[in-house]
């Protein structure tokens, strides 16, 4: 009998909930995010994510399970985000899978959350393996060798801020309210994606990522050009759009040159790979998603990455990862906790 399974993702501040089945495929993928809330604060605030998950996550449940036509009683196998994220935002989500596992006797697995990232392009595509996977959001940036499902390796992940982290930190240092990633490859299409400032690339030696020092040579940039006062912290430009556009410009390249010299020293060391992928909310990024995909082809290699709808932290790539480790058996105890 095909296995159901109902994923749950509560890392954060997105609460959601998808049924995937082995046979037919993503039945549903629901998610409630509390960006509008959060915006007034400039960033996540974890009680406020953690509340908001009690409020939604009963709703967010019977939505999926009503858009995939099913109950609970259908469900086989409930699938949920245990690690990394915030604790308590992950406590509501792993609380409410152990408690409708209990009282319904279903089989419970806890999933990684960077794993569902990695293997989100696999639910729409077929990917062959071994390939190489970027990872890329607001609170990770990494690259993997993917063996085959389940199976994977890191070969570099970011030692301080990550890719889309550092996307928000800078526009908000032109005063875009969170999240800047948005506004700012806007402006960088307006500035027609040109490299006007040159900002410092990472140490092209290591396939380790490292967004921190970027942000801080933008930071010093704009100081440089009388449009920030550090002691105030304020910026003193907001009038001069080309100097954001251009500023969003010149990041993104920089970014994107990043990217590729990870992958470039990735497939020395892994010429295997068969596939490269791009996966996490910065991979709703156009222009890098494009330029990724560029490189590939240079390379003589597929490019895959997921539609938008499982770039967020969504469930469905809960719901997905779960279905193969369901199938090897890969179950855990009613005693699950956050790791």
């Amino acid at each position: 009998m095909a296995q159901i399974i109902l994923g749950i993702e509560t890392s954060c501040d997105e609460t959601a909930a998808a049924v995937y089945s082995v046979e037919q495929g993503m039945l549903s993928n629901v998610l409630f995010s509390s960006i509008d809330e959060q915006k007034f604060y400039g960033g996540v605030v974890p009680e406020l994510a953690s509340r908001t998950h009690l409020q939604k996550i009963n709703e967010i449940i019977d939505l999926a399970l009503t858009k995939a036509n099913k109950t609970i009683d259908d469900i086989d196998t409930i699938a949920v985000t245990n690690r990394p994220g915030l604790p308590g935002s992950l406590l509501v989500g792993v609380c409410t899978a152990k408690a409708i596992a209990w009282a319904k006797q279903k089989k419970i697995i806890g999933i990684n959350h960077l794993e569902g990232h990695a293997f989100s392009a696999c639910i729409e595509n077929t990917i062959p393996f071994p390939f190489l996977c970027i990872t890329a959001s607001g609170g990770h940036t990494s690259l993997y060798i993917i063996e085959y499902y389940g199976n994977y390796r890191v070969l570099g992940q970011t030692v301080d801020d990550a890719a889309g982290e550092a996307f928000d930190k800078i526009a908000k240092m032109m005063n875009v309210p969170y999240p800047g990633g948005p506004q700012i490859e806007t402006w960088a299409s307006q500035a027609g994606f040109k490299d006007f400032f040159k900002y410092p690339r990472a140490n092209n030696k290591v396939i380790n990522f490292s967004f921190s020092g970027l942000k801080t040579a933008v930071l010093y940039d704009l100081v440089k050009r009388n449009a920030y006062d550090l002691p105030t912290k304020q910026f003193l430009q907001d009038d001069n759009l080309e100097l954001k556009q251009q500023v969003a410009s010149s990041l993104l390249v920089c970014v994107k040159d990043i990217f590729i010299q990870k992958l470039t020293l990735a497939l020395s060391q892994h010429p295997e790979a068969q596939a490269i992928t791009f996966v996490g909310g910065v991979a709703c990024n156009k222009y890098l998603k494009q330029q990724l995909s560029q490189f590939a082809q240079k390379k003589s290699l597929p490019f895959f990455a997921p539609t938008p709808q499982y770039c967020t932290d969504n469930a469905g790539m809960i719901a997905y990862v779960g279905s193969y480790k369901a199938a090897r058996g890969e179950f855990d105890d009613y005693d699950l906790d956050i790791l």
